[in-house]
C-alpha cells in the first residue's frame, strides 16, 4: 500500500510537462527536503521522503542533482507487511535529463534491484536488474527510447518546472517516462485550483488528475488525484486515491529548504 501510493505520487507528478524545456527558475535546489505522512483514516500506513542531495556528484564531467525518494511501512502495517523502498536518480544539472537510475525494493520479502544507466546521445538505457523475482543469470538488457525520455524520479522533478499560469483546466500534458523496463506516456488532466488544510497551515494548490493507461495503477480515471502547491516550488500537498475499502491519503507534513516561499494562505 505504501509503495503504491509512493510510486503514484511520481507518476503523476512526472505527467506535468507537455514541452521539452525548462524555465528559467529552479523549482528546487539542494538540500530540499519533502516527508510525507500515508494514512487510511485516522490510522497510519507508512511514510515517504523526497528529497535533494547536497552532494554533486558528475558522470561524463557533467555535474548532476542527486535525487532521493523513500517510502516505508510503519505501525500496524510495518507488522504484516514490511516495506523499504529507495529510488535513486542523477540527472544532468543543465537539463535534468537522467544519468543513472537505481532502484530498491523490499516489501514483504519480495526484492527488486535495478539500476539503469542512460545515453541520451544515442537514444538508449542499460538496465541491469537483479532480485527475488529474476533468474540468477539474469542479464543486463539495452533498450532504446526516444530523446528527452525520464526515469519515474527524475520526471518528478523535471516536472516541476511547469509553468501551470499559462494552462487552462481541462487541457492535458504529457511526457515520456521509462519504468520497469517499460517505456510509457504519462498523461495529466488539469482540473483547477483550491486550498489544502495541512499541518502547515492552509496552502493554494493546483488540482491534477492522471488518465492512466489500461492496466496501469488505477483502472478508472477519477480514482487518483492530486494537489501541488500553486507557487514557484510545485511541491506536492496531497495525494487521494479512491479505493473499494475507502479513501488512502498521502499528506505532506514536513519541509525544509524550499527554493521559493511557499504558497501559504494568512
Amino acid at each position: 500500500m505504501n509503495k503504491l501510493l509512493f510510486s503514484a505520487c511520481l507518476l503523476l507528478l512526472a505527467s506535468q510537462l507537455e514541452a521539452q524545456k525548462l524555465l528559467p527558475y529552479k523549482a528546487f535546489k539542494r538540500g530540499e527536503t519533502l516527508k510525507y505522512r500515508v494514512h487510511y483514516g485516522i490510522i497510519d500506513a507508512g511514510e515517504a521522503t523526497v528529497s535533494v542531495a547536497q552532494d554533486a556528484v558528475k558522470f561524463g564531467e557533467k555535474p548532476t542533482f542527486h535525487l532521493v525518494g523513500t517510502g516505508k511501512s510503519a505501525g500496524t502495517f510495518d507488522w504484516f507487511f514490511k516495506v523499504r523502498d529507495r529510488y535513486d536518480s542523477f540527472v544532468d544539472e543543465t537539463t535534468l535529463l537522467p544519468q543513472f537510475f537505481m532502484r530498491k525494493v523490499d516489501e514483504g520479502g519480495f526484492i527488486i534491484n535495478q539500476e539503469y544507466l542512460f545515453n541520451h546521445p544515442k537514444k538508449n538505457v542499460l538496465v541491469q536488474r537483479n532480485g527475488t523475482d529474476v533468474p540468477r543469470n539474469a542479464v543486463n538488457k539495452l533498450f532504446d527510447i526516444p530523446l528527452f525520455t525520464h526515469d519515474i524520479l527524475s520526471a518528478f522533478y523535471y516536472a516541476r518546472n511547469a509553468d501551470f499560469g499559462t494552462v487552462e483546466a481541462g487541457k492535458m500534458l504529457s511526457v515520456m517516462t521509462f519504468f520497469d523496463e517499460e517505456l510509457f506516456p504519462l498523461n495529466l488532466k488539469i482540473i483547477g485550483r483550491e486550498t489544502i488544510n495541512t499541518r502547515a497551515g492552509k496552502i493554494r494548490c493546483i488540482k491534477l488528475r492522471p488518465v492512466i493507461q489500461e492496466g496501469r495503477v488505477f483502472k478508472d480515471e477519477e480514482d487518483l488525484t492530486m494537489w501541488v502547491s500553486d507557487d514557484l516550488n510545485r511541491i506536492p500537498v496531497r495525494l487521494q486515491a479512491e479505493v473499494v475499502v475507502g479513501s488512502i491519503k498521502m499528506d505532506l507534513k514536513e519541509f525544509a529548504n524550499l527554493a521559493h516561499p511557499l504558497a501559504l494562505v494568512k
